[in-house]
């Protein structure tokens, strides 16, 4: 009679450190390139992980890790990405009109707010939202481009703006 393997024990966030801190470092600046922003990042996943209380077992550390530091590579590109957006879209400002820096930071914020609102709605609810407020769609069209009725728009359309006035005030 073969007994089943005991099951695997977290790792302490110490020896996660200890045994994989060099290899994900290694890992990072293949993928990015520059040796200070894979330290960054690596550095960023521990302060994570450790935040988070949630420890991998054993055999899952890398890949944990793995998933942690993408995470926060996305995070950083989709921020890069809009913080470009924005500063193109004010590059032909002359300068009395250009936003002072702490306003830029603000407005970044809370672009960055908005987007990961609009990343976690559902996809109808997103796509309502944004044929009305940037298509200047109405309701009954939005119904027609979405294949719904005009009270499941106005459903969505409720929820994307409690979503909103979330990001804007909080709860």
């Amino acid at each position: 009679m073969s007994s089943a393997p005991p099951p695997a024990t977290p790792h302490s966030v110490d020896t996660l450190y200890r045994d994989h801190h060099g290899w994900l470092h290694g890992w990072l600046r293949k993928r990015l390139g520059d040796r200070e922003q894979a330290a960054d990042i690596a550095q960023d996943t521990f302060l994570r992980l450790l935040l988070s209380g949630r420890l991998p077992s054993l055999d899952e550390g890398r890949s944990y890790l793995t998933q942690i530091a993408r995470n926060l590579l996305i995070d950083q590109w989709r921020r890069q990405r809009i913080e470009r957006a924005y500063l193109d879209s004010i590059a032909h400002l002359a300068e009395p009109e250009s936003p002072s820096l702490e306003t830029r930071a603000l407005v970044i914020e809370t672009l960055l707010q908005i987007d990961a609102m609009l990343d976690a709605m559902p996809a109808k609810v997103r796509e309502a939202f944004l044929l009305s407020q940037f298509e200047g769609l109405t309701y009954p069209q939005i119904a027609q481009q979405l294949q719904v009725s005009v009270s499941s728009v106005q459903k969505y359309m409720l929820r994307a703006i409690a979503a909103c006035y979330q990001v804007l005030y909080g709860e």
